[in-house]
């Protein structure tokens, strides 16, 4: 074999190592992706299907039951609920009326089955897609609320 060929070969060999690899990480990093999605948007239909994703809110005082090491509450953005099941020990801080965002998949009950619960960690926190959804589902709740 000629040295011309001998380098154009290595080098398409190299190349598909580098493409093999590059889709090995994108597929690694696309089954670890977690979107973030409100209540709202839950009832509404745009929750990702047979996928984890994260929802985040406020837990709605008055929810919170325990069944042995299985809880369940309800996460709300002030405007719709999801009925949440978490088996596990929650974190300190987790309480009714405080933010939380929730990391599970949705079952065909509607009911979320969380496989990560996180609290938020002091008195001003929340963060910041929360915050916006919840400002926005406020919105959108009085203006619905308003048309009526």
């Amino acid at each position: 074999m000629k040295p011309r060929y001998k380098r154009a070969l290595m080098i398409v060999a190299a190349l598909v190592v580098i493409g093999v690899a590059a889709l090995l990480i994108l597929n690694a990093l696309n089954s670890n992706i977690a979107l973030y999605v409100t209540p709202s948007d839950v009832v509404a239909g745009k929750a990702p299907q047979g996928q984890a994703f994260r929802i985040g809110g406020m837990v709605k005082d008055g929810s919170l039951k325990r069944d042995g090491l299985t809880v369940h509450f309800v996460i709300t953005d002030l405007v719709k609920d999801i009925p949440v099941a978490y088996t596990g020990i929650l974190p300190d801080l987790f309480k009714e009326g405080k933010g939380a965002v929730i990391q599970g998949r949705l079952n065909a009950d509607g009911e979320f089955i969380a496989s990560e619960v996180l609290a938020k960690h002091d008195e001003n926190y929340m963060p910041p897609e929360a915050k916006h959804a919840l400002e926005q589902a406020q919105k959108n709740g009085n203006n619905n609320g308003s048309a009526k």
